[in-house]
C-alpha cells in the first residue's frame, strides 16, 4: 500500500461551524502528511457565513455538488447521489469520509457502491434527539441504520453520541470509536482583553461579561439565556451578556430583551470570523452554553482554553468537556433560574471562577488537539485499509463488496 492516501471528505455544507471547523482541520492535518485530500461540499450561502471563504489549506480540492443540500429533498436528494456515486466511480479514493447525517447518508451508500476501499463516517451530533417530532425521529433512525450497514467504522466526536446511537440501535457498538474533535487551542490560551475591542463593544473595566457563542438559531439556548438574564441583573448590575454570531433569530431575540427591558446588558457582536473568537473569549467571564443539541461543545472547550467557566447542560458530549463543579457547572436543561443561580455564583466569587477556569484549561489541551485528532485519524485510516486488504488476500472472512484495488 502506498504511503500516500487519496482521502475524500464529504459535508453537506461548510458554514461556520464546529462540525465544519473540524473537517477542515482534518483536511489540514493530513495534507500536512503528504496525503492527497479533496473536500466535497455543497452550497454553504447563508446568515453563518461560508468557512472557506475565511480560511482554506493550501492543497485542498474543493468540490461543489449543488444539489447536496441540507434540507430533505427527494429530487435533488438523489441527483446528489448519483453524482457522488459518480466522483467516487472515477476519482479511485483510497478513503471516502462523511460528515454529519445528510451527507453522511448519502456519501455512505454511494461510496459504497461504488467499492471505495475503506468508507467511514463522523458523528458530530445526532439527528434524532428529545426535542424533536418522533416521526422525524424514526425516520433518521432508520436512515442511520441502513447507512451504518454500508461503512466500515463510524467516530463520533463524544463518548455521549455512540452511547445515543447504540441505544437507538444504529450499529453494535464494537463499529464505533471516539475520536474528540480537534482545534487550534493556542490562540485561546494566549488571548488577553483587547482595550480597543472592549470599547467598541461598550464593555468597560467594571463589568463582568456572560458570554454565549453560537448561531441564532432554534435550540441554542438564547431564550433561556434572556429569560435567566433579569434576575443575573438584579443580583449583579454590571453584567453583560455578550452574543457571538448570528442568524435568522436576530430580530426575534432582539425584540424579547426589549420586551424584558433588558436591552442596555445585552451586546450583539455579529458573526465573528474563527480566527478571531479568541479575542471575544478573551473579554468573558463566564461562558453560558445552553444548547438542547450538541456532539460536542467546541465553544466550551474554546472557553475553558481561555480559563473561562462554563454554565451548560448535561446533554450529549458536555459532561466529557465541562466537569461539574469543577470547571463548571451542568444545570437542569430549560430552567432559567437555575441558570441564573449557577451564572450569579459564578460572577460573585472571582477566585471561584478563576479556580475552574485553570482547571478547565489544563483538561482540555489534554484532550482536543487538532493534530492529535489528525494523526488519531490517520492511523484508523491505515489500519483499516490493511484490515481490508489482509481480509481480501486470505479470503478467511466473506467480504459485503468487491473491494476495489487502486492502480
Amino acid at each position: 500500500m502506498s504511503s500516500q492516501l487519496k482521502i475524500c471528505h464529504v459535508i453537506t455544507r461548510m458554514i461556520i461551524g464546529g462540525a465544519q471547523e473540524n473537517t477542515l482541520y482534518t483536511c489540514q492535518g493530513h495534507l500536512e502528511r503528504g496525503h492527497k485530500v479533496t473536500l466535497v461540499t455543497g452550497p454553504s450561502e447563508g446568515a453563518e457565513g461560508s468557512l472557506l471563504k475565511q480560511t482554506c489549506p493550501p492543497g485542498l480540492e474543493i468540490i461543489e455538488i449543488p444539489s447536496l443540500c441540507r434540507n430533505l429533498n427527494p429530487l435533488q436528494d438523489w441527483k446528489a447521489y448519483k453524482e457522488l456515486r459518480q466522483l467516487f466511480q472515477t476519482r479511485y479514493f483510497d478513503v471516502v469520509h462523511t460528515h454529519s447525517s445528510k451527507a453522511g447518508i448519502l456519501g455512505r451508500l454511494a461510496a459504497w457502491k461504488a467499492s471505495v476501499p475503506l468508507v467511514v463516517h463522523t458523528v458530530h451530533g445526532q439527528p434524532f434527539f428529545p426535542y424533536q417530532f418522533f416521526l422525524k425521529n424514526w425516520f433518521y433512525i432508520a436512515a442511520e441504520r441502513y447507512a451504518a450497514k454500508h461503512c466500515d467504522k463510524i467516530f463520533a466526536v463524544a463518548q455521549a453520541m455512540i452511547d445515543q446511537c447504540v441505544r437507538a440501535k444504529v450499529a453494535p457498538r464494537s463499529k464505533y470509536k471516539v475520536v474528540y474533535s480537534g482545534m487550534d487551542l493556542e490562540a485561546f490560551i494566549e488571548a488577553q482583553p483587547e482595550p480597543e475591542l472592549m470599547q467598541q463593544l461598550g464593555i468597560t473595566e467594571k463589568n463582568l461579561v456572560v458570554g454565549k457563542i453560537a448561531r441564532l438559531f432554534d435550540l441554542k439556548g438564547h431564550d433561556v439565556l434572556l429569560e435567566a438574564a433579569p434576575k443575573i441583573i438584579a443580583s449583579v448590575p454590571e453584567v453583560k451578556f455578550l452574543l457571538v454570531g448570528d442568524g435568522p433569530l436576530r430580530a426575534k431575540i432582539e425584540k424579547k430583551a426589549a420586551d424584558l427591558k433588558i436591552t442596555d446588558h445585552i451586546i450583539f457582536a455579529g458573526l465573528v470570523p474563527p480566527a478571531e473568537v479568541c479575542r471575544y473569549t478573551a473579554l468573558m467571564h463566564v461562558l453560558a452554553h445552553l444548547s438542547l443539541r450538541e456532539g460536542l461543545p467546541r465553544t466550551a472547550v474554546q472557553a475553558l482554553a481561555s480559563g473561562v467557566p462554563v454554565v451548560a447542560y448535561p446533554l450529549d458530549g458536555t459532561p466529557e468537556v465541562v466537569i461539574n463543579g469543577l470547571s463548571g457547572y451542568l444545570c437542569e436543561p430549560k430552567q432559567p433560574d437555575k441558570v441564573a443561580d449557577a451564572v450569579i455564583r459564578l460572577l460573585r466569587n472571582p477566585k471561584r471562577r478563576v479556580k475552574m477556569g485553570e482547571y478547565g484549561r489544563q483538561e482540555v489541551q489534554k484532550k482536543f488537539s487538532w493534530r492529535l485528532m489528525s494523526n488519531i485519524l490517520e492511523i484508523e485510516y491505515i489500519e483499516g485499509l490493511e484490515r481490508k486488504k489482509a481480509a481480501t488476500d486470505s479470503s478467511l472472512e466473506p467480504v459485503n463488496k468487491t473491494v476495489r484495488t487502486n492502480r
